[in-house]
Order: structure tokens, then sequence, then C-alpha cells
């Protein structure tokens, strides 16, 4: 596949904990959840980012971005500011940063609506938050 058809794009719901992360299909139309990493440090998180991009070579990645009700940064987008930062040592490719809001409240409510209760698998909820996070930027950049 060249790289021109590569519209594989990664989007995670960072955490200091736990990172959230989906995968598009390589025509960028379908958002499906892949993994919760697990972390104890920043240094730690980008590793486990390293490998990921290494792993599915996306076209660009997304980072979901807590914007505060009046669209100013909360801390959190500082912190995530950071962390990309650093990650951009490690990855060349285009860095995305969705407005992630009410995203894990959503999330929580489909997780609720499948009949599943979602008050201690946080890891589900981080999943299907990068996820939102993933379809809002697909809706948003439609070729």
């Amino acid at each position: 596949m060249t790289e021109s058809y590569n519209r594989t794009f990664l989007a995670f719901d960072y955490g200091s904990r736990r990172i959230g992360v989906a995968k598009s299909d390589p025509m960028g139309i379908i958002a499906s959840a892949l993994v919760t990493l697990e972390v104890k440090s920043q240094k730690e998180a980008l590793v486990k980012i390293e490998e990921l991009i290494n792993e599915y070579e996306p076209n660009g990645i997304i980072f979901g971005y807590p914007l505060l009700r009046s669209g100013d940064k909360s801390d959190k987008c500082e912190e995530i500011d950071s962390f990309i930062t650093r990650l951009e040592k490690l990855y060349t490719g285009k860095i995305y940063r969705v407005d992630e809001y009410s995203t894990s409240e959503e999330a929580a409510a489909i997780i609720q609506a499948h009949g599943i209760k979602s008050g201690k698998d946080k890891k589900r909820i981080d999943r299907l938050a990068a996820v939102i996070i993933l379809e809002r930027f697909l809706e948003e950049n439609r070729a």
C-alpha cells in the first residue's frame, strides 16, 4: 500500500496511568478499539506508543484534547502538549489534537446501554473514548 492511500490513524485517550488506543482501517473510515496501555510514567507511555506506531505505521496520530467548556486549555492539555513535544522527537508524521469533551461519559453511556456495568472497567471506557475521539477526527476530515 503506498503512503498516499494509507489513511490509517491511531488515536489516544491520554491519561497518566491509562491510555486508551483506537485505530482506523487503512481507508480511514472505520474506528475500532485497539488496546488500553497501562503506564507508570511518560517515558513508559512514549515507549509503548512508539511500539504501536512502528507496528501500524499510521498516516497520523490523534490525541484527545480536554478543552474547558470555555474553549480554554485545561491543565491536562498542558500535560498532553508536553507529551506530544516529546513524542515529536520519535514520530515525524502529523499529530492532531481533537476536543475530547465528554468522550468518557459518552463511552460509559454506550457501555451501559449494552447492559454492561462500566464502573470497574475503566480500561474499556478509555478504549471506547479513544474510538469516539477517532470517529470525531475522521468525520471532520472526510475526503
